[in-house]
């Protein structure tokens, strides 16, 4: 017989491994089991209604459904989506500082992942930093703190920040997203394109001479490139903000996630902090320049 010890570890182990790959939600008292074939089941039969004799009125519930039909026929989804995008992009130009984003959105009820996620995740570090590093969306830990790079995610870019002599007090954190997707699913492009404006406000408050862009999904958004991250890091584009006159120098490089998932790539990943830390330089953002 198995040690309780042993089995408690193993059952830790276990649960661990869930958090990590995403399941740290429960949607039922018992687990599914997806291996299980479904019963077949025999349609019920109806009974045959009687036809209404001619000329009597339509059952009350029949005329209701037959008055809404052509509502639920109308393209409303994508007039919806494009007004809630103008909303975003108006809500964001009136905001003044981040402060006032922040407030601005948690009123704004535009984006779907702020019905599912616990707290908004706006932003960490300095807002008077020149550094700005951009993420894609929080995780489960960023969700429940309400601070983006918290998690395991968030002290390995620590680590990555202090190899270069950098810390939070330096440098401006930001996601492309400012809800957790649930169970850290992919966003959708309505759910990026609702919260982008946002960013870009931010952007062009703070002003930033250099951004880092941590994973490939904030990098293809913000440099409007289609390549995967592994072809996009280690390479310098251009940031054109459409409010900006002049484009801001962006480096994208390997997500900490992903390095904590491939910690072969760090030595790729520890190439563009380098890189980054020359352009520090010439820009005269370094601390000891």
């Amino acid at each position: 017989m198995a040690d309780p010890v042993s089995r408690e570890a193993e059952a830790l182990a276990a649960l661990q491994w869930l958090i990590d790959a995403g399941a740290d939600e429960a949607v039922g008292e018992t687990a599914l089991d997806r291996t299980r074939l479904p019963e077949p089941q025999r349609p019920a039969e109806a009974a045959p209604k009687p036809a209404p004799a001619a000329g009597a009125p339509a059952p009350q519930g029949l005329r209701e459904a037959a008055a809404a039909a052509p509502r639920a026929r109308r393209p409303a989804s994508l007039t919806s989506a494009s007004e809630t995008q103008a909303d975003a992009q108006r809500l964001a130009q009136a905001a003044s500082s981040v402060e006032d984003i922040r407030k601005t959105l948690e009123a704004f009820d535009g984006c779907p992942l702020k019905a599912t996620a616990t707290n908004l995740c706006l932003y960490d570090g300095n807002p008077e930093a020149k550094v700005m590093i951009i993420g894609e969306a929080p995780g489960g830990q960023e969700d429940r703190q309400g601070k983006p790079f918290v998690g395991p995610a968030g002290q390995l870019l620590d680590r990555m920040l202090t190899a270069i002599a950098l810390d939070r007090s330096q440098v401006y954190i930001t996601n492309l997203l400012f809800w957790r997707p649930p169970g850290n699913r992919n966003p959708t492009p309505a759910e990026i394109a609702v919260c982008l404006p946002f960013l870009e406000r931010q952007v062009e408050l703070l002003a930033p001479k250099l951004l880092l862009l941590t994973g490939g999904m904030s990098a293809k958004t913000l440099l409007n490139r289609n390549q995967g991250i592994l072809k996009l890091r280690g390479r310098w584009d251009d940031y054109r903000h459409p409010r900006l006159s002049d484009p801001i120098p962006a480096l994208p490089t390997l997500h900490p996630a992903y390095l904590l998932r491939q910690p072969a790539q760090k030595r790729e990943a520890w190439r563009d902090l380098l890189a980054f830390r020359e352009a520090m330089n010439r820009e005269g953002l370094s601390p000891n320049a």
